[in-house]
Formats: structure tokens, sequence, C-alpha cells
């Protein structure tokens, strides 16, 4: 087999090692399609140099989370919980297709959406989410780089607190920081700041499930813990670019002051649209068309499969 007929999947070395046993589901049934069409699958690391080698290579390429270096490569990523994928030309979500197109609630079957909603929420969350409730606080889960306003961002996550401070005067906001993150000593200091000019404000250290369960509302750049609030009913506030924003209220769009306007009247189709993001336009890997939808996928992006 030639050079030009292999894929290479790109991955840290943990989960190659695992891919490389054939223990991984996603993973596995995406090398079955691809071998199944007369392809070649290898594995490789996922740091610079690994990246380097992939310039080089005449395949074809699959990164997990990382941008593709090349025409025919792709990205795969989990749509924020198991067994759902994605596999896409770039690697930032707010750019993926899902993240342009309409989500019409009219448009879904209601009964399929409602088995669905409650199936995942006892899943993931057993009776937490159904038992949710409000006990009159803001919950803004943060992610990192406190004091740096990205590309994808509206403003920093510092500004963005205070926001909330100044747009919902009277609740109390908890924010918890991300368990991944690492903070800088100025980042501290910041949060810090704001934590002794508002009393209302605190940081949390309980699973962020705890805090979904009760909270009237949450705001966030884009952290997947926002995405998890709608399987407890919870509005949401964004201050990022994401690819579940269809049902968020989304301050780039409409303005801080109109997002916090609307947010306690503001009650999505929220089963609706987790079927429709998560089964209609993921890869459900638990799903016995799961090889098909593969196929499918990759086909749209002009593979030879």
């Amino acid at each position: 087999m030639s050079a030009a007929n292999t894929v290479t999947f790109y991955l840290h070395p943990k989960l190659r090692q695992q891919a490389e046993r054939g223990n991984h589901n996603f993973i596995g049934h995406v090398a079955a399609v691809l071998e199944s069409s007369g392809l070649t699958i290898a594995f490789d690391a996922d740091d610079s140099l690994a990246r380097l080698r992939a310039l080089a290579r005449p395949g074809r390429g699959l990164f997990l989370m990382d941008e593709p270096v090349g025409r025919n490569d792709l990205v795969f990523r989990k749509t924020y919980i198991y067994p759902f994928w994605h596999i896409e030309k770039q690697a930032k979500r707010w750019d993926w297709p899902v993240a342009n197109e309409t989500f019409d609630p009219a448009h879904q079957d209601q009964q399929k959406a409602e088995n669905f909603y409650k199936f995942w929420q006892n899943r993931l969350f057993e009776d937490q989410a159904q038992m949710a409730r409000k006990d009159g606080f803001v919950y803004v889960p943060l992610q990192g780089r406190l004091t740096t306003q990205r590309s994808f961002q509206f403003c920093s996550p510092i500004a963005m607190i205070e926001a909330v401070l100044a747009h919902d005067p009277y609740r109390p906001v908890i924010a918890t920081l991300h368990p991944s993150e690492t903070y800088t000593d100025a980042e501290q200091k910041a949060l810090e700041n704001l934590l002794a000019r508002y009393g209302r404000l605190s940081v949390g250290t309980a699973p962020s499930a705890h805090y979904l369960q009760g909270c009237d509302y949450v705001v966030t750049q884009n952290s997947s813990v926002g995405f998890m609030g709608y399987f407890f009913g919870k509005p949401l506030i964004l201050f990022g670019k994401t690819d579940f924003h269809h049902i968020a209220l989304n301050v780039e769009r409409i303005g801080v002051q109109t997002a916090f306007a609307r947010v306690a009247a503001h009650v999505p189709d929220y089963a609706a649209y987790l079927h429709w993001f998560l089964q209609m336009r993921a890869i459900n890997a638990g799903r016995p068309e799961v090889r098909t939808r593969v196929r499918t996928v990759l086909r749209g992006h002009g593979w030879p499969v």
C-alpha cells in the first residue's frame, strides 16, 4: 500500500496506546471504515515534531482537537459528552458547519427529543438534572487567561464577571475555576480584587453539577459547562463564540444589556435542541449505524471511502 493511501491518527501517548490496541470505540469505528475502503491506518504522536512529519507525509491525517496541517487532513473531537463526536476540517468549534446552521424546534420530533433528553439527563446526572431548581444565584464557570480578551471573546473573563455584577445587581454570583488551568499571580490578584469589591461574588469549589442544579442561569465565555446546563433547563448567556450558541443569549449578537434583560424569561426547547445538536448533527458512536454515519461524514469532506 502506498504512503498516499495511509491515514495517520495523531494522538497523545495514552490515547495512542489505547487506539493501537483497538480499545478506543470511536477511533476503532473510524479505522474500520477506512480499512474497509482499502486505506492503511497508522499512528503518531501529537507533538510539534509529529506535526512536522505530517507536513512531509503524502497521505491523510486525523488530528485529535488540534488544527489539521494539510488540506486533506481533518480534526476529530468529542462533542462534549461520550459517545458523540465530530469530524471536521478545522479545530475551532465556532467555525464548524453546525455553528452556522439554523435550529428550528418546530422541525424536530418532539417525542424522540423528550425521550433522548430524559435518557441523557439520567445517564449524565441521575436525578440531579430532573430535580433542578432556582436558588437565586448566577453561575459563572471560568476557563483560562482571566485577564485577556481572546479573539473569540466579547471581553476578558474578568470583565465578564464585572458585567454580570453590574447587570444583575441583586443575585449572588458564584464563579468556579477550571480544574485543568494554571492561573498566574496576576490573574489570581485580579480575581481577588473583584472578590474584595463585591460581597455578592464568591468562588465555588463544588462539582459543576451542584451549581447547575441550583442556579437561576449560567454565564460563560464558551465553557462546556454552559452546554451541560441545558440538561438542567438553565438559560445561558454567552460572552464568546461557540458551536452550541443557537438557544443561548449571545451578547455579541444582542448586546449585554439585552441578554441580561431577557434571561429570566428565556425558556428555549432544551430537549429538541439537544436531540438536534447531538443525535442529528454529531456522530453517535454508540449507535448501530455509526460506521455508515462516519462514512457519510468522511465522504462529505472529500475522502475516498
